[in-house]
């Protein structure tokens, strides 16, 4: 099971790290759009990182529950900003694929990161340093 959760945090982030790299190639196509919608060019840079950086922090599993956090606010932002006008099937298709993807964030959120963390590990070695302090 544990190798299940793994996967699944694989899953969501591979789609925003390519999504993040992808924007970098075309970056002042990418800033037309956003402003479009009314989002000022100066939070390119902050989507980016949150784009690469967190999806990073999911796959090796650090501070998971706060990055699946910052995900799925992200995710659902983008999804009310970007995808709204619901007249158009494929709007309404893109806003629907933003909740779901928001709504696996927050089961990672609810579960924790599983055993194959860096998260995982450095609790196990918190606990052990700990559990030797006192029987020493």
């Amino acid at each position: 099971m544990h190798f299940i959760e793994f996967i699944g945090r694989v899953f969501l982030a591979v789609l925003f790290l390519i999504e993040g790299l992808q924007k970098t190639a075309i970056q002042e196509d990418v800033i037309t759009y956003m402003e479009s919608h009314g989002v000022p060019e100066v939070f390119y840079l902050p989507a980016l990182i949150i784009e690469i950086l967190i999806p990073l922090l999911l796959v090796v599993g650090y501070k998971v529950k706060f990055s699946a956090s910052i995900m799925a606010l992200f995710t659902f932002t983008v999804a009310i900003i970007f995808h709204t006008d619901f007249s158009g099937e494929m709007q309404s298709l893109f806003f629907l694929k933003d909740l779901a993807i928001a709504g696996g964030f927050l089961i990672i959120v609810a579960h924790g990161p599983g055993n194959i963390s860096l998260d995982y590990y450095l609790q196990k070695e918190e606990l052990d340093y700990t559990k030797d302090m006192f029987q020493g």
